[in-house]
């Protein structure tokens, strides 16, 4: 009974993602040599780098915009290929853009409502002929809008088309419509950019709550204090190679990641000591 009970505290927590050797070409470029990720269900994972490193691309990839050369996926144990955007979102990976995308002629409101119509049941036929059942899903869509809206801490915004939001507000929107998705994962490229200091502790708190309410969160951020603050395991990039992979404190002290960043190498004491002093993730 004993050992029974030690090798259950041994047992490795479950995985949202997985990803074994993943490769990617453009032309000549090898943009992701072997990446090997896990990332653990109910974490906040951070996916740092240089500009170049590979992270955008590894983004595209999980999501279905880019097509891997070679790797292997599974999402939350199940194998799975990321093919078209629509079928990666409905197998439960959400994400927001480093360059804001929204609709925005469209409202705030109607913005989520887009994002949560990949879990529709009603169909084309519905849509036109406006079924009772149709109707009754559409009410339930506009109704997880609106608190979505709440959630996030913009729901005032609700009647207003997007292109009037501050830039914060504008980030918001885009976490509120990839929640309405109901994703597993939730990949955030970027969110802080364009934020004031204010703005940066409020996102800070809201993918805190994301994280409490059992998502699990893969991010992007140039803001290393930000990044440190929320991830408890960061993975690095260098010129489409994982580096690194550990704690904040682990990755604040690794060699190759103070080379990367600080530009120890002979090739980079030439740099401005601003961009010296400041890692940048992009």
């Amino acid at each position: 009974m004993l050992e029974r009970l030690e090798a259950s505290h041994k047992t490795n927590p479950p995985l949202a993602l997985s990803v074994k050797g993943v490769c990617k070409s453009f032309g000549g470029l090898q943009a992701l040599r072997d990446i090997s990720l896990d990332i653990t269900q109910g974490s906040i994972h951070g996916l740092i780098g240089p500009n170049g490193a590979g992270k955008t691309t590894f983004f595209n990839i999980i999501t279905g915009l880019y097509s891997a050369d070679a790797g292997e996926f599974h999402l939350s144990g199940t194998p799975y290929k990321p093919s078209e955007v629509h079928e990666v979102a409905r197998a439960g990976i959400a994400r927001t853009f480093q360059n804001i995308r929204l609709f925005k002629e469209m409202s705030v409101l109607e913005n989520v409502m887009v994002g949560r119509h990949v879990r529709t049941h009603s169909g084309l036929l519905g849509a036109i002929f406006r079924t009772a059942s149709f109707k009754r899903e559409e009410h339930d869509i506009k109704l997880r809008a609106h608190a979505l809206l709440e959630y996030v801490g913009i729901e005032r915004f609700a009647r207003l088309k997007a292109r009037t939001l501050s830039y914060g507000d504008q980030r918001r929107l885009e976490i509120a419509r990839a929640l309405a998705t109901e994703p597993h994962l939730l990949a955030l490229d970027e969110p802080a950019a364009g934020m004031n200091a204010t703005e940066k502790v409020e996102l800070k708190n809201l993918i805190e709550q994301i994280q409490r309410d059992g998502k699990t969160v893969l991010l992007i951020e140039h803001d290393v204090k930000l990044v440190m603050g929320l991830c408890k395991t960061l993975t690095v990039l260098d010129y489409g190679t994982k580096i690194a992979e550990g704690s904040p404190s682990e990755i604040q002290k690794d060699a190759r990641v103070i080379e990367a960043y600080l530009g120890s190498g002979p090739t980079k004491t030439s740099q401005n000591p601003s961009q010296q002093a400041t890692p940048v993730a992009n």
